[in-house]
């Protein structure tokens, strides 16, 4: 009888004699419920599973930081929850784990180990196999003959020192040899994913040496446990038969089957399965488990074939794991791995010729995949440091190496003292894995394939990455790259992205040009005439667009997934979808990447795609959504008369994101992690793009005015050049205020409360990060000069229309100068004027500033704290520090206008 049968019968059998007992009140009536029951097991089982994932969650918040797959400490906490450590506690296990109860722990964690294994079998995709095939086929075989060979000689000692005569020694020397050959493709999978490993050429050998590997250490366990359930050959040749019978059925008919059901409910083409294609999908894993096990084969064998048969077309795959992977991976598989530590018993290796063993069956173990298979890569062409991160890579044993040594101690295989010898090696092996990888193969010598990139869009048939778009030799941006990690950011980047986009007809001949990203030296001098002017009159925007969509990776199995079809999800993934048919109506060269990576990686990776893609700019978004709020009389005058928005408006999207008031930190607090690191780290201009939606009295509108705040240094000479830039749309126009700061006497200083009180808030910060913030007077007194000097040139050029290239422009632009003893106060009373203004004309208003006055001759900081006591200001520091002095008081106010904040290149 198959195992899941008998653990069926026995719980039914359990069930059946509840009515035998006396009905019972509960624990008002005296009734203990952690004593086992059989009228309610319930009790005692959800007291077992709060145990058990409660002690997994809390190893894996120390292991995860060491870099170590889950199962370590899924299993680690069975051990310590078994006879090996609490087993030791009087009465724990009797009280915890009493023999009665293990029936429905067993039953509920092996129908989670069989849909588990349908997720396995979902993860393996042959079309990995066709990367580097010959490789793969070869080190794979290599990593299988070596390893069956050395483990069925190491079964012979084992077996005379350890195993009883009873159980038969061909079975035993063959189960060893499986044990140690097999190595376990889904932790490999994490493994690869988590090192940042799949995109490389040694990520994909492995992979697809572990798929072939995986499969043929499944067909040899089978063949193993349909040995040992037939009473005689004749029973296990007819067990074979009908197994390979089973597995031709499921894998041709069935999954013809499958698929058109898909295809006729639609699913396929969705990408997301139906209600009844997920009553099939369970129907047909539970189905295919059950005839495995009544076979004489274990269930979990059945769970893996109805993986293999799932289409991995249009992300059908991931959209279905992601509905059963957290049921499965939270609940169900710590209960099956924490069985096995709770079978697992150290105090049995109480001798040196034990630990010798063990010792012994690591060593055969890890060196016979290490050797094997790095030497065979090795011969294939690889380098000695990608030979060993194959070899060390592909040594891991992790959950695959627990399933077979359950398997053989539910056969009668092994016996408890061999169970925990092979289980201590699984967990040293699993354990060396990702340190090992680390030391043989680290970052710096890994050749990536890079981001995944689709084609450009094509334009009329002709295929807009190959076509130069004309661009003056203004300093303009002609090349941007846009960050998208989730939908709702799409009406931000289309808004920004829109306003860049002119026809080259309306481009004039150039002439000066003044490039902000050269040195200090540079700039004070640098007013050189343009080489070149290209003439063609096409009608194709000049800008193009790289969108990069960033997916988190997680320790889901539809993340890893993910990771894996990236190549297939970038042409079907919504949000490129989206912003592919966005700049193909709008003429507009787009390209398309797409990175799955951990969220602190998420930096590293804009910052590999600037270089990769060489772009100009990186624009950030950072959308309220379409969230209207209003703001009531007492918040309005709170805010000061200048900051009031009318109802109807959008709200303050930073009121709430990086407010004092949040406890904790709100996950918009933690995405200013992100954003700071991308404006310290990449090589590229930057523009945070605070987008507030459009008020409900201008919607249908397509005029814009930009209100930019001049007062020098490289931010805001970019950011003067890119509302240059914006306005060569006809739709746009644009006020420029230069702002000089002078003294006064009639001011009146703050109090040392009030001084101390502001300076706390700019001060503390929500986060403990390092990244840089705005900076203020950095230089000597010469570049300060010369940076003033290059700010006067830039300034004098625009204002006095001394650049016909951008002549029509300049029309659109309003140029002012303005002396102000309170310089910030003055912007934001300008803004209001110009928003309050704009309104009436029906024109949305955009404010652009720079980040930073570096080189400034003046400083914010102080007139930022006035600002803050003035008007009751509760801000986070950390608004200043991601925005700069001149966004943070914009938002501090609630000025109801979108936000472009600019930083100028420093690499």
């Amino acid at each position: 009888m198959g195992v899941l049968t008998a653990e069926l019968r026995e719980v039914a059998g359990s069930l059946v004699r509840r009515a035998d007992a006396p009905a019972q009140a509960g624990i008002f009536s005296g009734d203990n419920p952690a004593e086992y029951n059989v009228n309610d097991p319930i009790r005692l089982w959800v007291i077992q599973v709060v145990i058990i994932i409660g002690m997994t969650q809390l190893l894996s918040l120390f292991l995860s930081r060491i870099r170590q797959p889950r199962v370590i400490a899924e299993v680690i906490g069975g051990v310590i929850l078994g006879p090996s450590i609490m087993g030791r506690i009087p009465n724990f296990s009797n009280t915890i784990f009493p023999k009665d109860s293990l029936p429905m722990l067993n039953l509920t964690s092996t129908i989670g180990l069989v849909l588990f294994l349908f997720l396995v079998g979902l993860e393996i995709d042959v079309r990995m196999v066709k990367r580097n095939a010959k490789a793969s086929m070869i080190i794979s075989a290599a990593g299988l003959i070596v390893p069956l060979g050395l483990g069925a000689a190491l079964g012979v000692p084992i077996y005379n020192q350890f195993i009883s005569p009873d159980v038969n020694f061909g079975y035993f020397v063959l189960f060893t040899a499986v044990a140690i050959g097999i190595t376990a493709f889904p932790v490999l999978c994490r493994i690869l994913t988590e090192l940042k490993l799949l995109d490389t050429t040694v990520g994909v050998v492995v992979l697809s040496a572990g798929v072939g590997n995986d499969v043929v250490g499944w067909i040899l366990l089978a063949l193993t446990v349909a040995l040992v359930n037939a009473a005689n050959g004749l029973t296990a040749l007819w067990v074979l038969l009908t197994a390979v019978g089973y597995v031709i059925f499921l894998l041709l008919p069935v999954r013809w089957g499958f698929h058109w059901l898909a295809r006729w409910t639609g699913s396929l083409e969705n990408g997301q399965p139906t209600a009844m294609m997920m009553t099939v999908t369970l129907l047909l894993v539970f189905i295919s488990a059950f005839f495995t096990d009544i076979i004489g084969i274990h269930a979990i064998f059945g769970g893996f074939l109805a993986g293999l048969i799932i289409p991995h077309e249009n992300g059908f795959a991931i959209s279905l794991v992601e509905k059963l992977e957290d049921l499965v991976s939270i609940l169900f598989l710590p209960l099956y791995f924490a069985l096995s530590g709770l079978r697992t018993n150290l105090g049995l290796l109480n001798n040196g010729i034990t630990w010798g063993y063990v010792v012994l069956i690591c060593v055969i173990a890890f060196f016979s995949k290490f050797l094997g298979c790095g030497i065979t890569a090795k011969l294939f062409g690889f380098n000695w440091r990608e030979s060993g991160a194959i070899g060390a890579l592909m040594s891991c044993k992790g959950l695959v190496e627990l399933i077979v040594l359950n398997v053989g101690l539910q056969a009668g295989i092994l016996d408890t003292r061999t169970f925990s010898m092979f289980v201590l090696h699984a967990l040293v092996l699993t354990f060396m894995t990702t340190p090992l990888t680390l030391l043989l193969y680290p970052a710096k010598y890994r050749v990536h394939s890079g981001t995944v990139h689709d084609k450009p869009t094509k334009h009329g048939g002709v295929e807009s990455g190959n076509v130069s778009p004309p661009m003056s030799q203004e300093t303009f941006i002609t090349k941007v790259a846009v960050v998208l990690d989730k939908i709702e950011q799409l009406p931000t980047i289309m808004t920004l992205t829109q306003l860049l986009q002119y026809s080259a007809t309306h481009v004039p001949p150039p002439k000066y040009s003044i490039d902000h990203s050269t040195s200090e030296d540079e700039k004070a001098s640098q007013v050189a005439p343009s080489l070149t002017y290209n003439s063609d009159a096409t009608a194709q925007s000049p800008v193009s667009v790289d969108a990069l969509r960033l997916i988190e990776l997680t320790d889901r199995t539809s993340a890893v997934l993910m990771s894996q079809n990236a190549d297939s999800l970038i042409r079907s993934d919504p949000v490129l979808s989206v912003i592919r048919t966005f700049g193909y109506l709008n003429r507009m060269i787009v390209t398309t990447a797409l990175s799955v990576v951990g969220w602190e990686e998420f930096p590293s990776s804009v910052t590999t795609h600037v270089k990769q893609s060489n772009a100009q700019m990186v624009i950030i978004p950072w959308s309220s959504g379409s969230v209207f709020t209003e703001n009531t009389e007492n918040d309005n005058a709170a805010e000061g008369s200048n900051a009031a928005t009318p109802a109807g408006t959008p709200g303050n999207p930073f009121e709430a994101m990086f407010g004092q008031k949040q406890s904790g930190q709100s996950s918009a607090v933690v995405h200013t992690q992100f954003i700071r690191k991308i404006f310290t780290d990449t090589p590229a201009d930057v523009a945070l793009y605070v987008d507030r939606g459009l008020p409900q009295t201008l919607e249908g509108q397509g005029g814009q005015h930009i209100f930019l705040p001049f007062f020098g240094g490289p931010d805001d000479r970019l950011a003067l050049q890119f509302v240059v830039q914006l306005c060569m749309n006809p739709s746009m126009s644009a006020t420029v205020v230069r702002y000089t700061k002078v003294e006064s006497n009639d001011l009146s200083p703050m109090s040392t409360i009030e001084h101390a009180k502001a300076q706390h808030i700019l001060n503390t910060s929500i986060l403990n990060t390092t990244f840089g913030d705005t900076a203020y007077g950095a230089g000597n007194t010469q570049t300060r000069l010369q940076s003033d000097t290059t700010d006067n040139l830039l300034w004098e050029r625009y204002s006095n229309n001394a650049s016909p290239e951008v002549a029509d422009a300049l029309h659109r632009v309003n140029f002012e100068w303005e002396r102000s003893s309170k310089p910030l106060h003055a912007v934001l009373d300008a803004a209001s004027q110009t928003i309050n203004h704009r309104s009436r004309e029906n024109l949305r208003v955009v404010v652009v500033v720079g980040r930073s006055c570096r080189m400034a001759l003046e400083s914010h900081t102080s007139e930022l704290r006035e600002l803050i006591i003035e008007r009751s200001i509760s801000m986070g520091s950390d608004v200043a520090k991601t925005l700069g002095p001149l966004g943070a008081a914009f938002v501090a106010t609630n000025a109801n206008t979108s936000l472009l904040v600019l930083q100028a290149s420093h690499h």
